[in-house]
């Protein structure tokens, strides 16, 4: 039953991270052209997000920035967050850490590895 948003510039990859979700049982989903438009959907989604899985590179704001946003603020800090990029740098990967993400996956993956990914963030929260 867990609400989804979905942020990605590109509509085919918004598609497939839809249709993985679906095909692991989770149909409440949300999605949103970028960071800015994320955020937007964030501050007035209610009942509130459980998961937003977002791509890092987007126009007017990336999913860094939307993270960063999510996390400052204690109304959605706490939301699990999934980022999804093209790019497997150690050093962005760092900087994603630093900014609180649940976990980080890498383009191409399958519906496996993001199902894994979000049992993995779910393991972690029932672990607090």
């Amino acid at each position: 039953k867990t609400r989804i948003l979905i942020v990605d510039d590109m509509m085919t990859m918004r598609k497939l991270v839809a249709k993985s979700c679906r095909e692991i049982g989770l149909t409440d989903l949300v999605e949103a052209k970028d960071g800015a438009d994320g955020w937007s959907a964030v501050t007035s989604a209610s009942p509130p997000f459980g998961l937003i899985i977002s791509d890092w590179n987007m126009p007017n704001a990336t999913g860094l920035d939307l993270l960063k946003r999510v996390r400052a603020d204690s109304r959605f800090g706490k939301t699990p967050f999934i980022l999804v990029t093209a790019e497997a740098e150690q050093s962005q990967i760092v900087e994603a850490a630093k900014a609180g993400v649940s976990q980080y996956l890498v383009k191409p993956f399958t519906t496996e590895l993001l199902r894994e990914r979000i049992e993995s963030v779910y393991q972690k929260i029932a672990g607090r």
